[in-house]
């Protein structure tokens, strides 16, 4: 099964120290070896977000937005067999991130077809 994970910081936003960005590199680096971590990203800071609407076939936009209320820091996409196998990778990464919360939404995983 696959898990969106979010991560939103708690607290002033402020740059993680280099100690503590290379221990996140190193739990990310240990859960793609185990086959766990698909794929990781974040946002820059500050974060300019762009919110888009497709209404009756017609697409608007409204922003750029300075700051976005609802900011995620952080995202990953697992692969564990399970939900509770997904909290608990959430549970070990916020062990390192720190204060903060975040969403786990399981991926509707359909395979795409074969280019050609």
């Amino acid at each position: 099964m696959k898990f969106l994970m979010t991560y939103e910081q708690k607290g002033p936003a402020k740059p993680p120290s280099p100690e503590h960005m290379a221990a996140i590199a190193k739990y990310a680096e240990d859960q793609a070896k185990k086959g766990i971590l698909v794929m990781t990203g974040g946002l820059r800071r500050p974060a300019k977000g762009t919110r888009v609407k497709l209404s009756n076939g017609e697409f608007t936009t409204d922003g750029p937005f300075a700051e976005t209320k609802e900011l995620i820091d952080g995202f990953a996409l697992i692969e564990v067999p399970s939900r509770e196998a997904a909290l608990a990778v959430a549970r070990e990464f916020m062990a390192i991130a720190g204060d903060g919360e975040g969403e786990i939404l399981e991926v509707f995983d359909q395979p795409l077809p074969p280019k050609g």
